[in-house]
């Protein structure tokens, strides 16, 4: 019998253009693929039953969450070596034939069947995708899991998206000071002045809503769905002093009433737009 391995491979190359982007490992011991890329270990056939049932980002997550699959070495090394190998290709849509022998093979790997079981903690959603009651729940499920867990993960100013590194080279430059940088960029993009209206949809934690509050004494009407969010925006806007310049409010993006904004934000919140 083949090895598991040299048969994954084929079914890859059925799939993505060109050699594979990572050295594999099956469950049977067998290897396949570059012999200086990053190590993926897939334990089971669950790992690849995971992918075909949920082809990119989420049943590589749930593979990697439940064990199925497995990284030797760096994490994001081996993520962002996977990402530019595939990124770097051009990409043909498989033809029918292709489909079906990759099916054929992932059937002789034992990978065919029922989806696998979630793992414990997912999210079950229901409703039609981006609905407000869907959308709400998930955000819920999501941030309302703990402040305080979130605030073990974040910075002290809890921006929950990208910095920017103004001064990567200085030692003692932090994740602090690139969030401060971060929310002046976007303040002055938005060419704040005192006085002016700016909406935060999804605020988060309120970095930028109390930022552009104390900084530039703008009025911010932030907006968010978790109510954790929303209890920690208002007392954080207490503790800093920007209370009368705050008014943070539970709601979804869609039923935001009122107008008249002079700038608004949503900062890293594609995802839940749809």
């Amino acid at each position: 019998m083949r090895p598991a391995a040299d048969r994954l491979a084929e079914l890859l190359g059925h799939l993505l253009p060109g050699p594979l982007p990572v050295r594999v490992r099956a469950w049977d011991g067998s290897r396949a693929g570059p012999a200086d890329a990053p190590l993926v270990m897939l334990r089971s056939p669950d790992a690849l039953r995971r992918l075909l049932w949920q082809p990119g980002e989420l049943g590589l997550a749930e593979a990697y969450v439940t064990g199925d699959l497995d990284i030797d070495g760096d994490l994001a090394d081996a993520l962002s070596h996977a990402g530019r190998a595939i990124r770097d290709r051009p990409w043909v849509r498989p033809r029918p034939a292709a489909l079906a022998a990759a099916a054929a093979l992932a059937v002789r790997l034992g990978a065919a069947g029922p989806p696998p079981r979630r793992p414990d903690g997912r999210a079950r959603l229901t409703g039609t995708l981006h609905s407000a009651s869907r959308d709400r729940a998930a955000i819920s499920h999501h941030y309302d899991l703990s402040n305080d867990f979130y605030a073990l993960l974040l910075d002290e100013s809890m921006a929950y998206s990208c910095a920017y590194w103004t001064r990567p080279d200085d030692p003692a430059y932090t994740l602090a000071d690139a969030q401060r940088d971060k929310l002046e960029l976007i303040c002055r993009k938005l060419g704040l002045r005192a006085g002016d209206r700016l909406l935060d949809v999804g605020c988060g934690w309120g970095s930028l809503t109390v930022h552009a509050a104390r900084e530039h004494k703008v009025r911010v009407t932030a907006v968010t769905l978790s109510r954790a969010q929303r209890d920690f925006v208002a007392e954080r806007a207490v503790r800093e002093g920007v209370d009368d310049l705050v008014d943070v409010r539970l709601r979804h993006w869609r039923h935001i009433d009122g107008g008249g904004y002079d700038a608004a934000a949503a900062v890293e919140m594609g995802e839940h737009v749809g």
